[in-house]
């Protein structure tokens, strides 16, 4: 054998997302995060290849995701419809992640009698997807995007089948709009298990790497200048709903008063009404301006406090960056 010859074989990477760990994180970034974006699944799987690359002693060239999976629970359609814009962003996100070769699994999110939602077996079905494919499709690199001490097990037996296993983790806290503290810890169990531990958090705060294109495509890029158009269903002549798509009830016409990080206030007749930013129709929250003029449901909770749901915006003060 020539010792000059190159090693060119293929490392082959799997990768497997906790779909509701995965979205908390986007969250995140999107409403509480300076960046104000989302995680981009295009450039998250570049930076695993990059990443893989870099522990394996390789070319990113030799370094291909072969396989993706995401495991989610989903609401059924009946309560989605009363969330608002909930069955068009699923759609959205399932278009992304189709486009990026992501096979995506759900269970149905059950409801308890007290009203509480339970999500049941997530965990052990990507569990034991992560073991059957890393065993019929021999990956060399499992990529798990998760938190939870649970996938321990997991990691353990991928190793028994000689899979160097990578986590991407994510610790970090905020305050919501209750003045609730917030935020993710990964198990240090989960950590010193795996081959790779990855600190994205640390990665994408350090200051010598945070503007690298690979770290900056992490992230979804805003629109182009001059692209900017007015998200709608796309139906021609669309006009904005008055009345409510999933009740009926009529809509209240006011302006934003304030935006604060994921939620804000809408000018009230009394009181200003509380939204949060999942309760916006088809329309991008970091795109939200003071002034902007909506059509809204009103609802009360029980503590007297009103809530603004369906959100149209029906006249924009968002200028996108030339």
């Amino acid at each position: 054998m020539n010792v000059n010859s190159k090693d060119t074989s293929l490392t082959k990477i799997g990768v497997f997302y906790d779909g509701n760990y995965f979205i908390h994180v986007s969250n995140y970034y999107a409403y509480q995060h300076e960046r104000k974006s989302r995680i981009s699944i295009g450039g998250l799987h570049d930076f695993i290849r990059y990443q893989v690359a870099e522990f394996e002693g390789t070319e990113e060239r030799l370094c291909q995701i072969v396989d993706a999976h995401y495991f989610r629970g989903r609401l059924s359609a009946t309560e989605a419809l009363n969330k608002g814009n909930t069955l068009y962003y699923d759609r959205v996100f399932d278009d992304i992640l189709s486009s990026e070769g992501v096979t995506t699994h759900y269970l149905p999110i059950r409801t308890k009698p007290t009203g509480e939602r339970q999500e049941k077996g997530i965990d052990v079905w990507l569990a034991l997807e992560a073991f059957e494919l890393a065993f019929y499709k021999r990956f060399n690199v499992l990529v798990l995007i998760a938190s939870d001490g649970d996938y321990v097990p997991l990691i353990r037996k991928l190793n028994s089948l000689g899979t160097r296993v990578m986590v991407l983790s994510w610790d970090f806290e905020y305050t919501d709009e209750n003045g609730n503290t917030r935020g993710t810890r990964t198990s240090q169990e989960l950590l010193e298990e795996v081959t790779y531990p990855v600190s994205m958090h640390e990665i994408i705060e350090n200051r010598i790497k945070k503007n690298e294109p690979i770290i900056n495509n992490l992230f979804v890029q805003k629109s182009a200048p001059g692209t900017f158009v007015k998200r709608t269903t796309g139906f021609a002549n669309e006009k904005p709903l008055t009345t409510s798509r999933a009740s009926g009830a009529p809509k209240k016409e006011s302006y934003v008063k304030a935006i604060k990080n994921g939620y804000g206030f809408i000018h009230g007749d009394v009181r200003d009404v509380f939204f949060y930013h999942s309760d916006l129709m088809e329309y991008d929250f970091n795109e939200l301006r003071v002034g902007d003029k909506v059509l809204y449901i009103e609802e009360e909770l029980s503590d007297g406090r009103k809530i603004a749901k369906e959100i149209e915006i029906i006249q924009s003060n968002y200028q996108p960056a030339y």
